[in-house]
């Protein structure tokens, strides 16, 4: 039987109570990667070396959503709008970058993933969208997560042109954050009508590394589009599963 890759995901920090807290994963990205044959596994965030430990066992790599990334690892301090920010969660997001970038380790990012990615390599991030870009259009949904908010325009030179069909597509949108100066190893391949930058891609044509500012695990149970994005992520990780 054909072994399934195993898909590494970075986890949040979530505190019910005292005796509640710990790592946090949104079920939806469990689901998004067991319905295209992939086994979901929780990244804990205890320090890089621990990190580099667990990563081998991993076919792929998804950075996730959650905190905002500390202004210090792009050379800004802190602006007032700045949300919790985990000091132990960037170190260790940081070095996974580096590692799967060295490892040619398939990486998709998302929403908070591919800020980090962007600050792993370099790029500045807009702390605050709503007080930073004037006339932007509303990034922080008020609907339910597993709807579609605005518009999104995709470069059709692209891996995500080719992954979901179409030039322009709706996304839900969880963020107030955002890619300020785009790192020199990534390029832009899809944006906002306010100008915000949606989605990245590795600048080496050969590796698998996108990063969308939207939520496709949220959306892909019922848009073709978006488990498009998880059927490709995760057939291009099996590769390394074979091995």
């Amino acid at each position: 039987m054909k072994k399934k890759p195993i898909i590494g995901i970075t986890g949040a920090y979530i505190n019910h109570n005292k005796n509640m807290e710990g790592v946090y994963v949104h079920h939806d990205y469990h689901r998004s990667i067991a319905a295209n044959d992939g086994i979901p596994i929780i990244l804990p965030f205890i320090n890089p070396d621990v990190s580099l430990e667990t990563l081998p066992i991993c076919d792929g790599i998804i950075l996730s959503g959650g905190e905002d990334v500390d202004p210090k690892f792009f050379n800004q301090e802190p602006h007032p709008q700045l949300g919790q920010v985990i000091l132990e969660r960037d170190l260790v997001e940081l070095t996974i970058v580096e590692y799967a970038i060295m490892n040619k380790i398939p990486l998709l990012a998302i929403c908070r993933g591919i800020q980090i990615l962007n600050v792993a390599l370099g790029g500045t991030l807009i702390q605050d969208i709503p007080s930073q870009v004037k006339d932007s259009i509303q990034h922080t949904q008020k609907i339910e997560r597993y709807r579609d908010s605005h518009w999104v325009t995709i470069s059709k030179d692209s891996k995500l042109f080719q992954i979901v069909g179409s030039e322009r597509i709706r996304v839900n949108s969880l963020h107030h954050q955002s890619i300020e100066t785009v790192a020199t190893d990534l390029r832009i391949v899809a944006q906002s009508s306010d100008g915000i930058i949606e989605a990245v891609e590795y600048i080496n044509p050969a590796a698998f590394m996108i990063g969308v500012q939207w939520h496709p695990e949220s959306m892909a149970s019922s848009n073709q589009s978006m488990n498009n994005l998880f059927a490709e992520f995760i057939k291009i990780s099996s590769k390394g599963s074979d091995s």
